[in-house]
């Protein structure tokens, strides 16, 4: 690792100058620009500048003592790390791309968009390199003006979160245009097209592009009951391999012009699936999900057959769309706004740990979003129970499932594993890509990914991972190594990630802390 060290101070600036070399905020200049004034003055006077003592060597951390700091406190040592709520450029970006659609999914609907989502700055000359060339002459858009708009810092380090995902589909759907079209340049780098968010997106669209239009067009057949209870389904808002999401609009019968919205996931029969297999699967998602009440998890609250003999899962409606396609129309998110999800996530977790059931497919496109900012973690299509309620012990899981750049590598590798260290690892890879706008690796396994194999020389060699390292707070690395440490049985939990020094310094928005 890098050690946090201050840099020497160069032998042609006296040691006196050099001690008032600084940056004071509430100055209108650079404090550096006093300090070589006077050194020249002192210059011209004929006084002899004396020569700066050699730098002292500082101990290289290592990566066991950076980690084990992780949970020490900052009044202990009489320091506090700089807040950097407020820096907005300190890792690269990959070139955003358009999203596929999970099976929960949902996203705001949406007549005709107005607004494209901003280019990306970065903050080093080794981020400039990385970065993908500029689109082809279009207008570069001011990113600090852009997230201005998305986010809204206020004051005592509070904020708000703005979000309309009607915006970001129209950035999404010109980056689309641009792809199939063969806007991407030959030169973009080949580390970022492997890494990138949407790298299996454009294949799963093709094939799903004639299917949507028959959903579309066909329509939903919903049951009476269904209608009377939750109104008319009617657009699209989701996708996955086995079902839809549309929008329920219940008219206020008091009030024409006043409606609920729902979201209606229309669970579909998979090929060669029998009835019994059919029932179990659905209804197993709707008790695990119906149970949970938290701000940041999901409300389930019905199931209900169609016409067809389809089951259809109700749920309270996220206009906000799902972290996924913000992430990509945005390119990389604030620091305080990736902090502020990552919370909100890790609560909604620690509650479900607690509740003796893991989510084993956490990813950006099952953390769906409210208008306000508060996220809530959504398609509990592969969770399950690992302890009942009268239970003490965990039983161990088994078997592979989720989204490859978010499977933990003891899935690879073990018969059993603790599902709730599965979680937890993906956690840490959702940050890294809110933090970065790329995925860490394609898939955790060292043989396969050269990615991952870097990821793993560095913390034997506590040279760190180049991304996670772009991270301004130690704290703040210190929590994600100890998350994505390949070793599950060393992997720390939810209740002591949200007990770190970095989390608990973290200030939710009111929507986050409520789930509104």
């Amino acid at each position: 690792m890098t050690p946090q060290s201050a840099s020497p101070v160069p032998s042609a600036v006296s040691s006196a100058a050099a001690s008032q070399i600084s940056y004071d905020p509430r100055d209108g200049e650079h404090s550096v620009t006093r300090a070589f004034a006077g050194m020249n003055l002192s210059a011209a006077n004929g006084d002899v500048l004396p020569t700066p003592p050699p730098p002292a060597k500082t101990a290289r951390p290592t990566m066991a003592n950076r980690i084990s700091r992780m949970f020490s406190n900052t009044a202990k040592t009489g320091s506090k790390e700089p807040d950097t709520h407020r820096d907005f450029s300190d890792s690269s970006t990959d070139s955003v791309k358009p999203p596929s659609n999970g099976s929960g999914r949902q996203s705001k609907p949406t007549s005709r968009p107005s607004s494209r989502a901003p280019s990306r700055q970065t903050s080093t000359k080794e981020d400039s390199e990385r970065k993908p060339k500029s689109n082809g002459g279009k207008d570069q858009k001011d990113p600090s003006a852009a997230a201005h708009r998305r986010f809204e810092a206020l004051p005592d380090h509070a904020h708000c979160h703005h979000l309309k995902s009607a915006r970001r589909q129209e950035k999404l759907t010109d980056l689309l245009r641009d792809m199939l079209g063969g806007g991407r340049k030959k030169d973009d780098h080949v580390d970022d097209q492997q890494l990138s968010l949407m790298s299996t997106w454009i294949d799963q669209f093709k094939n799903e592009r004639d299917k949507l239009a028959a959903d579309k067009k066909g329509g939903p057949n919903a049951t009476a009951s269904l209608v009377d209870k939750y109104g008319k389904c009617q657009e699209i808002v989701g996708r996955g391999a086995f079902g839809i999401v549309r929008i329920s609009h219940k008219v206020d019968p008091k009030d024409s012009r006043v409606e609920q919205l729902y979201a209606v996931k229309e669970f579909r029969r998979r090929p060669q699936e029998t009835t019994k297999k059919y029932q179990k699967r659905l209804t197993s998602e709707f008790c695990i999900s119906s149970s949970l009440r938290h701000p940041n998890v999901i409300h389930t609250l019905d199931l209900l057959q169609d016409a067809k003999g389809d089951y259809c899962e109700v749920m309270e409606y996220c206009a906000g769309g799902d972290l996924y396609t913000l992430v990509l129309a945005a390119g990389k998110l604030e620091v305080a706004e990736a902090d502020c999800f990552f919370k909100q996530l890790m609560r909604g977790v620690e509650y479900m740990h607690e509740m003796g059931v893991a989510h084993r497919d956490l990813k950006p496109e099952n953390l769906l979003l409210t208008t306000h900012g508060a996220l809530k973690i959504t398609d509990f299509g592969n969770g399950e129970c690992f302890r009942m309620a009268w239970e003490k012990e965990a039983h161990m899981t088994a078997g592979l499932c989720g989204s490859a750049p978010y499977i933990a590598p003891e899935e690879y590798i073990e018969r059993e594993f603790d599902p709730r260290a599965v979680d937890l690892w993906a956690t840490g890879v959702i940050y890294m890509a809110m933090r970065t706008g790329r995925h860490l690796w394609r898939v955790a396994r060292k043989d396969e990914d050269e990615f991952y194999q870097r990821y793993l020389e560095g913390r034997k060699h506590e040279d760190g991972y180049a991304p996670i390292e772009t991270l301004h707070r130690a704290r703040c690395r210190n929590v994600i190594y100890s998350i994505l440490d390949p070793n599950p049985s060393r992997r720390i939990n939810a209740s002591q990630v949200l007990k770190s020094e970095w989390v608990r310094e973290i200030k939710l928005c009111k929507a986050g802390e409520e789930g509104f």
